[in-house]
């Protein structure tokens, strides 16, 4: 590990200090937390997540056009 300095508010810190004597928990343990459970929130986990919900979200739609036919223009084989 590293050792790492920081700077809280006065309410940050004092909120720690109640969770970590309501946890048993060490207070470095608690920030570890925090900072792992931000990068789960905003890392490829997230994206993946983020993809899965949306996939075929416009599947349904009508008022669409043929993407198929569409990209065909576009494909560098087909020219």
């Amino acid at each position: 590990m590293v050792r790492t300095q920081i700077y809280l508010t006065a309410q940050e810190r004092d909120g720690l200090a109640h969770l970590t004597r309501s946890t048993g928990k060490k207070f470095s343990e608690l920030v570890r937390e925090a900072v792992n459970r931000l990068l789960d929130q905003s890392g490829p986990a997230k994206r993946d997540a983020v993809l899965t919900a949306t996939a075929g979200l416009w599947k349904d739609r009508n008022d669409l056009p043929d993407f198929t036919a569409e990209r065909a223009g576009w494909d560098r084989r087909h020219s």
